[in-house]
């Protein structure tokens, strides 16, 4: 707990049983909470395992995708009392001993999102990240930037936290259940005027870590280019997208568990 609020993470986890004991024994627990993770219908011993280690689990009985993954896990968290959220991927490409700041930028009420962000330093290519990734992101944020009007450091980063107050109020069912669900919400955090922060995070890429193959790149990539476009002509006026058309006052919590 940091300041009265408490703090949950959150795995969304798929066949993450090979990285999942290393990932959850770096949790800082002195300020965690609770843990949840949410298994995308692994073919793999990642339930087992979690429920071994004393995680709270949740199985989907089918895959549903990255973004529906992280649907479940929001939904699961607020609905267990969490009033700070880091979504954390179990596969340990991020370390988890960023969770306590990340936490604690949100617990001070400056910000009310914060990204863990690979570009940010020197991390990234370090770390291993393919050099056409590291392009990628780098032109995608570019683009990004100029089209949303705001400056981060890149936009997708799998390593997040998110308030309370964010979470119950973004439109998140009309987001993708496919890997561009990261930018759409993150997208939706700009346009409704939150204030996003952001912390330099160490990457690892090694075989066992969980990545999208070039095709899916490829796929996501015209994602983000989609989804920037349609910020703009919202903001323009000029055409109604439903990832951001609804009232700032929705609360897409009760929404996800209507759908769930």
């Amino acid at each position: 707990m940091l300041a009265k609020k408490q703090v949950c993470v959150v795995l969304p986890a798929y066949n993450a049983a090979k990285t999942l004991e290393r990932t959850y024994a770096e949790i800082p627990r002195d300020v965690v909470d609770d843990v949840i993770l949410t298994d995308d219908a692994s073919a793999d011993q990642t339930i087992a395992l979690a429920k071994r280690l004393g995680i709270h689990c949740i199985a989907h009985d089918r895959n549903r995708g990255y973004g529906g993954n992280q649907k479940t896990c929001y939904r699961a968290a607020l609905a267990r009392g969490a009033d700070i959220v880091v979504m954390l991927h179990p596969d340990y490409q991020y370390t988890p001993k960023l969770v306590t700041a990340m936490a604690s930028m949100l617990a001070s009420e400056e910000f009310d999102a914060v990204l863990g962000s690979r570009i940010l330093g020197v991390g990234a290519l370090a770390g291993g990240m393919p050099v056409y990734k590291y392009v990628a992101n780098r032109a995608l944020t570019l683009y990004q930037n100029l089209l949303l009007g705001h400056k981060l450091s890149e936009y997708h980063t799998g390593y997040r936290a998110w308030s309370r107050h964010l979470l119950e109020r973004l439109p998140l069912l009309a987001c993708s259940d496919d890997f561009v669900f990261d930018n759409q919400m993150l997208a939706q955090a700009i346009y409704f005027g939150f204030r996003i922060g952001e912390i330099s995070c160490p990457t690892k890429y090694f075989p066992e870590a969980s990545s999208i193959n070039f095709r899916r790149s490829v796929v996501y990539g015209a994602g983000v280019l989609r989804t920037s476009l349609q910020f703009r002509l919202q903001r323009m006026g000029l055409r109604q997208c439903p990832l951001f058309a609804q009232a700032r006052d929705t609360r897409p919590a009760d929404a996800l568990e209507r759908a769930a």
